[in-house]
């Protein structure tokens, strides 16, 4: 089967949750057999066209405006599938529905699309205003959480299944158990962005630094949030247990999951966060916000600790009673690799596959 994936960005450049979601299941798909292409912009420095691990990479230019740039770039994205002919376009997001939309009636193929994220929870106008026909026309549509899939039927009447983002479990939990854990490191991983909620991080590690000094934060991604937080970090006199690392390649922020204690995602909104799947995959212990899907992938006290947005106080409290019980942290860390194990990659592929089928 030759398969056509949209989306909005795309690594290198980008490492969000969807972006390595996409990175991974093209990888597996191709595995499978299938002829796999990603569309996605042009990032500056990268070719126009490449190859990676058994799948096609087209990154389009882009004019940097939502009108006409954005409407040109669909009409570019349906030039591209057109050559290449795919047997279905599989939308990464609702945005990307679009063109995946234009090429459904123009071209005659069809289409599943995801919602995911910000395109459900927070939707930008232009979305919200084609994402009732974007869907409708779907063959498939797909949510990766029951939360969400509870909010697109709501708002769109629309059928909807759930498939989540995969993982490969523990690859790195023999690594994670040679290292030498001295619960002492704190990490975070993700773009640094108002809506991922670091300030309320930063406020926690200031309560943690009175009580253990020795504990250190590493922040791992970029953003325009970065001044902002550097000049917070530096008011709460903590300038010297947070290292803000910026971007870095995939293999890295898996060698710093490998040597971490604790991972924090203190976001105020999240669909189903790679990050989480990732550290669990590691054997990891994890405290997360309790919003989208999050509350589906850890359960309180069982294999992580879940808090309340916006409350740096309790996230604290959280990172207290893991670094001070090495014992904790271990058994959590073992019911972590447990339940990652449902998240496979290729039981997701998989998945997906049969979706397509059942599409065409």
């Amino acid at each position: 089967m030759k398969i056509a994936i949209l989306i909005p960005c795309f690594l290198p450049k980008w490492f969000g949750g969807t972006e390595v979601a996409t990175y991974h299941l093209a990888e597996q798909l191709a595995k499978r057999g299938h002829e796999v292409h990603v569309i996605t912009p042009l990032d500056e420095g990268l070719p126009e066209e490449s190859y990676e691990n058994g799948f096609h990479i087209h990154r389009l230019p882009k004019i940097k405006s939502h009108f006409p740039g954005g409407v040109i770039f669909w009409v570019d994205i349906v030039r591209a599938i057109q050559m290449i002919r795919p047997d279905i376009v599989h939308a990464q997001s609702l945005n990307s529905g679009i063109p995946a939309l234009l090429s459904n009636k123009l071209l005659k193929i069809p289409y599943v699309v995801y919602g995911r994220g910000l395109d459900v929870y927070h939707p930008e106008w232009y979305v919200k205003l084609t994402a009732k026909a974007v869907l409708k026309n779907a063959g498939i549509a797909i949510a990766l959480t029951e939360d969400m899939k509870k909010i697109m039927q709501a708002m769109y009447d629309r059928d909807t299944v759930v498939v989540p983002n995969g993982i490969d479990p523990g690859k790195d939990s023999a690594r994670r158990r040679e290292a030498e854990i001295h619960g002492g490191k704190v990490l975070f991983v993700g773009r640094l962005h108002s809506v991922k909620g670091v300030q309320y991080l930063l406020g926690a590690m200031s309560i943690v630094h009175r009580e253990l000094p020795e504990v250190k934060l590493t922040l791992v991604g970029d953003g325009e949030e970065r001044d902002r937080l550097e000049h917070l970090t530096d008011n709460l006199g903590i300038r010297e247990c947070v290292e803000f690392v910026g971007a870095v390649p995939h293999e890295r922020v898996q060698d710093c999951m490998v040597h971490a204690d604790v991972l924090v995602l203190p976001s105020l909104s999240e669909g189903f966060p790679v990050t989480i799947l990732e550290a669990m995959a590691s054997g990891l212990p994890v405290i997360a916000t309790r919003v989208g899907g999050v509350p589906e992938i850890i359960e309180n006290n069982v294999n992580g600790y879940l808090v309340e947005t916006e409350n740096p106080q309790e996230i604290a409290e959280a990172l207290l009673t893991l670094l001070r019980d090495e014992q904790l942290r271990k058994c959590i860390s073992g019911n972590n690799r447990k339940k990652a194990e449902n998240y496979q990659w290729d039981k997701v592929a998989a998945t997906l596959e049969e979706i397509y089928q059942n599409t065409l």
